[in-house]
């Protein structure tokens, strides 16, 4: 760095600079009165197609792919650069004010879900689909999906942030938040060297979890972070990705409150995605 930072005794909030700094603020709680829209399905997502979005979009469209009708969903976009997350409605779903949220309406009480690995465990138990019942395999699958939990900020706050929306690039935090993350490659590469999916033979949701992080840098998120990270070496993490990029629920949950699809309500908007050609870019992908 060119320039050295002394920490204040007391700290006090600053302009920062970068993409979400007209966002961020050290105070919780909802800075708008907007309540959230409410279709008609038993489950109600507030969310965005973000890799913690993605997760739980790729989980519904699993569940209704394995004949799972009662997991259909209405999928509303909460544009987290226009502040939407803190909107009044939002927050009694999220007092965190993170996407995804989700509001379980399929009894007769609605309730709150929020954080994408507490929705992701709340899902499969629910419907008792990717997630083993019994141990060692279940506890394989929470470790697994914890240890995503855990990893993400390293990834996404840590390296995406300092190496593509800090306003300024800084060798430290960038050399830094790279050593996390391909250590955090070389760790799933080592595993899915043993087994096909991370907790074992079988899909579980620890990899729905897991895969939109890894498989987004994996092909290039951060302006080609790919290249710069080398991850073409993890060789089973690129036989995972490419796996799972060619499921059809995870073509279809990828589109979810995106540019392509900003709300799902029906199993036919899709059929609009596919008549504009919109579906192509992600076919691409999976090479199917």
């Amino acid at each position: 760095m060119s320039d050295t930072y002394t920490p204040p005794k007391v700290w006090e909030p600053a302009e920062s600079g970068g993409k979400f700094s007209g966002i961020n603020r050290p105070t919780a709680g909802a800075r708008e009165e907007k309540a959230l829209p409410v279709g008609e399905h038993p489950f109600q997502l507030y969310s965005l197609g973000t890799p913690n979005g993605v997760k739980v979009t790729i989980m519904l469209e699993e569940l209704l792919e394995a004949g799972f009708a009662g997991a259909e969903y209405d999928a509303w976009k909460i544009d987290i650069s226009e502040g939407e997350q803190f909107w009044s409605g939002f927050v009694e779903i999220n007092p965190n004010s993170k996407i995804p949220a989700l509001v379980d309406r399929s009894g007769a009480t609605p309730f709150r879900v929020f954080e994408g690995g507490a929705i992701l465990q709340h899902l499969a138990e629910k419907f008792d689909y990717l997630l083993p019942r019994a141990n060692p395999a279940r506890a394989e699958t929470l470790s697994w999906l914890s240890w995503q939990i855990g990893t993400a900020p390293f990834i996404g706050g840590g390296f995406g942030h300092f190496y593509e929306y800090a306003p300024e690039k800084y060798e430290y935090p960038i050399n830094r938040y790279a050593m996390e993350t391909k250590r955090i490659f070389d760790v799933a590469n080592n595993q899915l060297a043993k087994t096909r999916f991370l907790a074992g033979d079988d899909m579980t949701i620890a990899d729905i979890a897991s895969y939109p992080w890894l498989g987004n840098l994996y092909h290039g998120a951060y302006s080609g972070s790919d290249r710069f990270l080398s991850l073409h070496e993890y060789e089973n993490v690129g036989r995972w990705v490419k796996e799972i990029d060619a499921r059809p629920a995870a073509i279809r949950g990828r589109m979810v409150n995106t540019k392509a699809l900003p709300e799902r309500h029906d199993a036919a908007d899709f059929d609009a995605v596919e008549d504009r050609g919109l579906f192509e870019p992600v076919r691409k992908r999976a090479d199917v």
